[in-house]
């Protein structure tokens, strides 16, 4: 086994590092909820399944020292016969160092790639939280973070998006 370091990355004409990419620096769970306002009884099996809405918010800052703040928020209510079974939500953080992006690619790579590396762990918290609660392991679907980044940013500029 060899031990290697690798080499720094090339400055640039101006002496800054030549580095692209995003680093993650930390990520943590910024706010929690679980309610499962009917338990007991909501556990019993029966009845149809419930019906769930899901929600998904993606937020981004800049911070004075040259890194990015992303939440990635992930909300599900699920209800039965008009009933609520359960409500979790989690607003899921990441600090990140992003280096060598294009100033006009900076939006999109803050709000589609940072909550892409974000989303498995707020996943696995609903999937873990549900499942403590009594009730089977919410699995959340895959996103489609450009999706989801594209239809918002329609909507801001006013345009109709999806089908008519």
């Amino acid at each position: 086994m060899t031990d290697t370091t690798a080499a720094p990355p090339a400055a640039s004409e101006d002496g800054a590092p030549g580095e692209t990419g995003i680093r993650i620096i930390a990520q943590f769970v910024r706010d929690f909820s679980f309610e499962s306002p009917h338990a007991p009884d909501s556990l019993r099996s029966g009845g149809a399944p419930p019906a769930i809405d899901m929600g998904v918010e993606m937020n981004a800052r800049g911070r004075p020292d040259g890194l990015f703040e992303v939440d990635l928020k992930l909300s599900a209510r699920a209800t039965r016969d008009e009933q609520p079974v359960f409500h979790v939500e989690v607003m899921y953080g990441g600090l990140f160092h992003i280096a060598g992006v294009p100033e006009d690619q900076l939006e999109p790579v803050l709000l589609i790639e940072c909550p892409r590396f974000l989303f498995p762990f707020a996943r696995r918290l609903i999937s873990d939280v549900t499942a403590e609660g009594g009730f089977p392991p919410f699995l959340i679907d895959p996103i489609d973070f450009a999706g989801v980044y594209a239809a918002r940013k329609a909507q801001a500029e006013g345009v109709v998006v999806g089908n008519a």
